[in-house]
């Protein structure tokens, strides 16, 4: 093997023996951009915590929701209906785009439904969102529900029954009402 090649490899290999230690002895608060995220939904991504203010700036902050695809099968400003009610925008991120194109019976651990609420004259009343999180509530699909209004004042966050009971009627399709995933 050529003198490079075998230079690489043992970079890479005191890369993998090193930066585990700096990670445990790393204080909790030494890290400020991870705060309240954790690797999550394949890939290494970084995900937040189940907790309505780190999935909040998550969504606003890190991976705003505004830039991700609409749910498929519905439009800017489609007609809602109760509980939600009024104009919405129903946004989805890469993690549950591709379950539900690819129809994976369920989403992924850290696959994220947002769904934007407006009044018929258009104006914001609240975002509903909809986190997938591996053992946060597995009785009821493993998802952390949030609500937050236009003055990004947390309303509901954590498991919601009022949130749970409606989209358990989606149940066999992972809690899941707008879109199939089988």
């Amino acid at each position: 093997m050529n003198r490079t090649f075998l230079r690489l490899l043992l970079l890479a290999g005191l890369c993998a023996l090193l930066l585990p230690a700096w990670l445990i002895a790393a204080e909790p608060g030494m890290m400020p951009a991870n705060k309240g995220m954790m690797p999550t939904g394949g890939m290494g991504m970084m995900m937040p915590a189940a907790d309505g203010q780190a999935l909040m700036d998550y969504i606003n902050k890190t991976d705003p929701y505004t830039k991700w695809d609409l749910m498929p099968g519905t439009a800017k400003m489609r007609v809602g209906k109760e509980p939600h009610g009024g104009l919405q925008n129903v946004y989805v991120n890469k993690l549950a785009l591709k379950a539900i194109k690819d129809k994976a019976g369920a989403l992924p651990d850290g696959a994220i439904i947002v769904k934007e609420v407006f009044s018929t004259d258009k104006k914001p009343t609240a975002v509903n969102v909809m986190y997938k999180k591996k053992g946060f509530n597995p009785e009821a699909g493993d998802y952390f529900w949030l609500k937050y209004g236009p003055d990004m004042k947390i309303a509901v966050q954590g498991k919601f029954d009022p949130c749970i009971k409606c989209h358990a009627t989606a149940k066999a399709n992972d809690y899941v009402v707008l879109a199939p995933l089988k």
